[in-house]
């Protein structure tokens, strides 16, 4: 759009704006409030759309479409739960009534509206609307005005702006809402407990990521948001609470793309004398109960068809190595760390670039999810895996270099992680040890120094914990995933942005460059 024609289009726009505020005061002016206290909207407008011909039909809703005829108009009034069509003709209003109508009544307003259920010869159930009340006069107009509202930006910067304009943005979300509530039903049936812990936490361990800081000015101390639920939902397992979940919003101050934002949703569960292999039957279960809820038992995702009826594949990896590469996975493992020359010499002959600066991890990364995983498009619960990729999981028994860990994958869409928990004390505060170390080397400071993170849970721990299931699933990506979305932006209302007039000058500065 052209600095001349944005020009017109906010001068128009502000003209429209002004011209409503005095319409407003107009209105007023009649005796009539254009903002009233009360609606008596007795049933919805798919209620109304459903019922029998000749039924009285109270309702309310925002006016969508409005074509005026003369004496009568057709318009289409619409709420959470659809739209219905009405037909308002002066004959069967009243003039006055009818005349307010015509002059004051705009698309964008709500309204409630009395009259009787017909079918127009088109076949259209349609009130035939005998009174009609302004309940709030719309000062902006709708989106259509103009030119609709695709560009992204605006959409989620305007959320309300979206779902009024945009019609299957609401199917999003209502499938969003579906899909927890699913998820808690299948664990509440099964005797989960459902609990709250703190979203600010003293310390911000639990995970290795940035978290976001803050200061409490009573307590004089630093604070940070949680990046996850693991400690706390631990001391719950070792305080007698056997099955406990969590659904709630974790915070990670780090970066932004189409499956990650800052502020996400995430659910823990922990099942005492459970282990990894219950956490895979459990979430055939929850997957499965969730894509019913909203009927995607069968979906297109990816460019595949994706069939989402449990019980999904488990897929050992050691023995879908041999399949697909045919050399043991212990050859190019080495304890917790892997045997980088072995590692090498398989990227190789599967054709997986590298170079000296590539993690180990980063290799065997390109080698599982990029060669052997892309030959599933089903959900595939990918098991044992090497310790040297998961250095806070508890061994296999017997053999020490694969571990009791799982992570589900959809096309290649990563959905949780389980493990069958630590409950040695001494093991857990050495790899807590570890964990304060690696987040001091990625600040730059002394390893050796590093304060061991939520020391306290140590001595939670040594007062016994059973065996445990842990797993823990991104709720976003699973709602990514069953309503075929490729932008987290897509299921989240408000997702993270930055401010409007920071992207503006961005915009200008790449602009300027281009020049």
């Amino acid at each position: 759009m052209s600095t001349e024609h944005t020009q017109q289009h906010n001068n128009s726009l502000d003209e429209i704006i002004a011209r409503r505020y005095a319409e407003v005061e107009e209105i007023r002016q009649l005796g009539v409030t254009p903002y009233p206290n009360h609606c008596d909207k007795q049933i919805s407008c798919q209620q109304a759309k459903d019922s029998p011909e000749g039924a009285e039909a109270v309702t309310a809703g925002r006016l969508m479409q409005l074509r005026l005829m003369g004496k009568a108009a057709f318009a289409h009034l619409r709420d959470f739960s659809g739209r219905v069509q009405l037909y308002i003709a002066k004959d069967n209003l009243g003039d006055e009534p009818y005349a307010f109508f015509k002059k004051h009544i705009a698309v964008g307003d709500f309204v409630s509206v009395t009259g009787h259920v017909f079918v127009t010869k088109t076949g259209e159930k349609t009130i035939k609307v005998t009174q009609l009340t302004l309940l709030s006069k719309a000062i902006r107009p709708m989106p259509e005005k103009y030119h609709g509202l695709q560009d992204t930006e605006v959409r989620f910067r305007k959320r309300h702006l979206d779902l009024i304009a945009n019609e299957d943005v609401k199917e999003i979300f209502v499938k969003r809402a579906k899909i927890i509530s699913s998820i808690r039903k299948t664990l509440d049936e099964k005797g989960f407990l459902e609990v709250d812990t703190p979203i600010l936490n003293p310390d911000s361990g639990g995970a290795i990521a940035r978290p976001f800081e803050t200061y409490h000015n009573a307590l004089k101390m630093p604070l940070f948001m949680r990046i996850a639920l693991e400690l706390y939902h631990k001391r719950l397992i070792i305080g007698g609470m056997d099955k406990i979940y969590e659904i709630g919003h974790m915070f990670r101050n780090e970066g932004i793309d189409t499956t990650h934002n800052p502020e996400f949703t995430m659910m823990e569960l922990y099942q005492a004398y459970g282990d990894v292999n219950t956490m895979a039957d459990l979430f055939d279960e929850i997957l499965g109960n969730a894509a019913k809820a909203i009927g995607a038992e069968k979906i297109h995702f990816r460019g595949y068809d994706v069939d989402l009826r449990p019980p999904f594949k488990r897929l050992y990896i050691p023995v879908a190595w041999k399949e697909k590469f045919g050399h043991d996975i212990h050859e190019v493992l080495n304890g917790r760390h892997f045997n980088r020359a072995k590692l090498e010499e398989v990227a190789r002959e599967q054709g997986v670039k590298f170079g000296p600066n590539d993690s180990d991890s980063s290799i065997f990364d390109e080698l599982f999810e990029g060669k052997l995983l892309a030959e599933y498009h089903n959900p595939v619960i990918a098991m044992e895996y090497p310790t040297a990729v998961s250095p806070f999981s508890k061994t296999k028994p017997g053999d020490p270099e694969l571990v009791e860990r799982f992570e589900v994958f959809v096309n290649g869409q990563e959905l949780g992680n389980a493990y069958t928990e630590l409950n040695d004390p001494a093991d857990q505060l050495q790899r807590l040890k570890d964990q304060a170390a690696a987040k001091a080397e990625a600040k730059g400071e002394d390893a050796n120094n590093a304060d061991i993170l939520d020391a306290d849970y140590i001595e939670a721990m040594e007062s016994g914990m059973p065996p445990t299931g842990g797993m823990g699933i991104g709720i976003d990506r699973i709602i990514m995933m069953l309503t075929g979305q490729d932008s987290i932006r897509e299921i989240i209302l408000f997702p993270t942005l930055k401010k409007l007039d920071e992207s503006e000058n961005e915009k200008k500065e790449e602009e300027e460059e281009k020049k």
